[in-house]
């Protein structure tokens, strides 16, 4: 099978890990609006571009695509973004898989899931600080050290003389002076670089990410909202992994530049589709040798989707037990074996597929 990919370059698909990260930590696609919403409200909003990688491989390497889909048609409940939760003596309820962007294609539901939205006397989500600005600052303030430097690390300590320039120079042309984010966490940072200029421009706007708009609207709804998670939660997740794999993620998608379009462009296709379980088939197939142990990839998914899941569930339980509820989450946390669809099935419930 050919090793180098017409569609994007090595970079490009590493990169396809920070936008992953993005989409099962709902916090860090929200701390883009904290971090750069001041003064950018009325800026206009740059055209996002970028093509559709996977379409591109189609063409490229069929037996490479065709490898892709196979694995992914393997992948236990791979398919689909809605699904039907029910136990005896409970009323149904929905899970349902969300992307964390303001992508008007994202933000607007499927009609199954639009349905079952606007039935529901529930709306869970990942973690409802977000709907409180002053609650998210105070959660911030409590744990500094998750998201920033306090001793004498920088992030340019951290880099090599070459990784330095490449991060500036990428940097600068996003119009963040490197001084500004010296002291910043590599997580954080990858926040603001992971996602193109026109999402980035979007939610420091103050348009919602789909989970912000779903719990915002069933407010506005009189619908209860509920969390899973708190902010700290999320963040000591992300911050557990090896300070190692946040710079050569950060480095790497610095070094994508405009690529990031594609990625993105990429990402959302999936999504739309409804094929949640094709991006890890898509990394095994391209690039093996960042999906195995050593890479960190299996402490990645460990560490951000496995062990969540399993708190996600008991979180949810007692929440479900009142009936007719709406759980959006990261569709990232679907698929697999560990997914949420095959926990909840192991926690008593019957999972069906309901649409996309």
């Amino acid at each position: 099978m050919k090793r180098v990919i017409a569609i994007a370059d090595r970079a490009a698909l590493v990169s396809l890990k920070l936008l992953v990260a993005l989409n099962v930590l709902f916090f860090l696609s929200f701390l883009i609006f904290l971090l750069l919403a001041a003064g950018k409200a009325h800026a206009e909003i740059p055209v996002c571009t970028g093509v559709n990688m996977l379409s591109a491989l189609q063409k490229s390497d069929p037996a490479a695509y065709r490898t892709i889909e196979a694995e992914a048609a393997a992948t236990p409940n791979g398919k689909g973004l809605l699904w039907k939760l029910e136990k005896p003596g409970e009323k149904p309820s929905f899970l349902f898989g969300t992307m964390h962007m303001t992508d008007p294609r994202v933000t607007t539901l499927p009609p199954a899931a639009q349905k079952a939205y606007d039935a529901a006397d529930t709306v869970i989500i990942e973690t409802t600080e977000v709907l409180d600005k002053q609650k998210m600052m105070a959660a911030l303030l409590e744990e500094p050290d998750l998201m920033m430097f306090s001793d004498n690390t920088t992030l340019s300590s951290l880099l090599s003389a070459d990784d330095a320039k490449v991060v500036n120079k990428a940097l600068d042309a996003r119009g963040i002076p490197p001084g500004s984010v010296a002291k910043m966490k590599p997580w954080l940072l990858s926040a603001m670089v992971a996602l193109p200029v026109c999402e980035v421009a979007r939610q420091a706007g103050g348009a919602p990410v789909l989970d912000v708009k779903l719990a915002e609207d069933a407010k506005a709804s009189g619908k209860a909202v509920e969390g899973l998670e708190t902010v700290a939660d999320q963040l000591r997740a992300m911050a557990s992994l090896p300070l190692a794999f946040h710079m050569k993620g950060l480095v790497d998608t610095l070094k994508l530049g405009d690529k990031v379009n594609d990625v993105n462009e990429t990402m959302i296709a999936l999504y739309l589709r409804g094929d949640t379980g094709m991006i890890v088939p898509l990394f095994r197939v391209v690039i093996p040798e960042q999906v195995d142990d050593k890479s960190g990839f299996a402490e990645f998914s460990q560490t951000m989707i496995t062990s969540r899941n399993k708190v996600m569930v008991d979180h949810a339980r007692p929440i479900l037990a009142k009936g007719n509820a709406f759980m959006a989450v990261g569709a990232l946390h679907l698929p697999g074996p560990e997914g949420l669809v095959e926990d909840f099935r192991k926690a008593g419930y019957t999972v069906t597929p309901a649409g996309l």
